[in-house]
């Protein structure tokens, strides 16, 4: 989920925490599990901070090993022994369980966006994306608005949250189904055998689809269960160019974090091009379909790596000349 998000659940899990009597009868306890909670809902974004060595490391890091089961613990610790240095609390065993119930409510909610996470490693060394909600989900976040309402009106927190929380369970539930569903019409439409990767938008009623079978990428939308297929790619075997741009650790960031991967070469007058596309990311630029996030290698003649790129482009193939060309003169 997005930032705001997390901070609203680490409000409402403070909240939800009044349902402990020793939390509601102990007013100190009740502001440090308020910190624990919020702290604990952003701690495994964190990791945000690799941005600083660069977009290839944020790419194969962000949602990494920061939201895997052995982190759930590493956080709650790190968070509770802060926590206790400031503020120490006799019942610091409440305080330990909510800070921990954040820390895991924040990872298991980044697992249904099309992002994900490594959240099963080191069960699984994958990243595990649900596809049912929307980064930011209106309709969570305004659910957390009016339980913060009702509590300013004096409504008991954990009453209020306790139903917010039932009734966020039942929509999680029913997005689940929805993308089910929509899943199935895809799979219909394509009438082949293959993988179906549904993906969320704002919208109740509009998703976007990547779909790959034996010898084709398809990628579409479903618009009130109306499927329509947008661009088609060739799957086509790998070739020494695609081979020699794939040692770039920048290209090796991107096929970490994504497989939904088409790969095109094209020859330059110094050599050859070789980009990926992450087919997830679909837009329109000028009437064109245009995919956002790429990783691009620069090979001479010998199939050797003058540059690379990887990130998002917002405004077409001449952002991305740009960038490269910059950096070649």
């Amino acid at each position: 989920m997005d930032t705001a998000t997390h901070f609203a659940m680490g409000f409402g899990l403070a909240g939800l925490a009044y349902l402990d009597p020793v939390v509601a009868s102990t007013p100190s306890l009740a502001v440090a599990v308020m910190i624990g909670t919020v702290i604990g809902s952003q701690a495994p974004d964190l990791d945000g901070l690799v941005r600083l060595r660069g977009t290839a490391a944020y790419i194969r890091n962000h949602r990494g090993v920061s939201h895997s089961v052995p982190a759930l613990f590493l956080w709650t610790g790190a968070i509770f022994v802060l926590i206790q240095a400031i503020m120490p609390q006799l019942h610091w065993l409440h305080l330990l369980g909510w800070i921990f119930l954040a820390v895991c409510l924040h990872v298991f909610v980044d697992l249904f966006n099309s992002y994900g996470t490594k959240g099963l490693y080191p069960f699984r060394d994958k990243w595990v994306a649900l596809n049912a909600i929307f980064i930011f989900d209106p309709s969570i976040f305004a659910a957390h608005l009016v339980g913060f309402m009702l509590w300013a009106a004096g409504a008991h927190p954990g009453h209020v949250f306790l139903w917010i929380y039932v009734i966020i369970a039942g929509y999680y539930y029913w997005r689940c189904q929805a993308q089910r569903r929509t899943t199935e019409l895809v799979r219909q439409r394509i009438g082949k055998a293959g993988t179906f990767t549904i993906i969320p938008t704002l919208s109740w009623t509009y998703w976007t689809f990547v779909a790959k079978t034996d010898q084709h990428w398809y990628v579409g939308e479903v618009i009130s269960g109306d499927v329509v297929i947008l661009d088609t790619f060739s799957i086509k075997p790998e070739n020494e160019r695609i081979a020699a741009a794939k040692k770039s650790y920048k290209v090796q960031s991107f096929l970490a974090f994504t497989h939904h991967v088409h790969v095109e070469t094209k020859e330059r007058s110094f050599g050859y091009e070789v980009k990926w596309i992450d087919l997830r990311y679909r837009s329109r630029f000028q009437g064109k379909s245009h995919y956002m996030f790429v990783a691009v290698v620069y090979l001479d003649f010998d199939l050797t790596i003058r540059d690379s790129f990887v990130g998002w482009i917002h405004r077409g193939e001449e952002q991305l000349t740009k960038k490269l060309d910059s950096k070649r003169s």
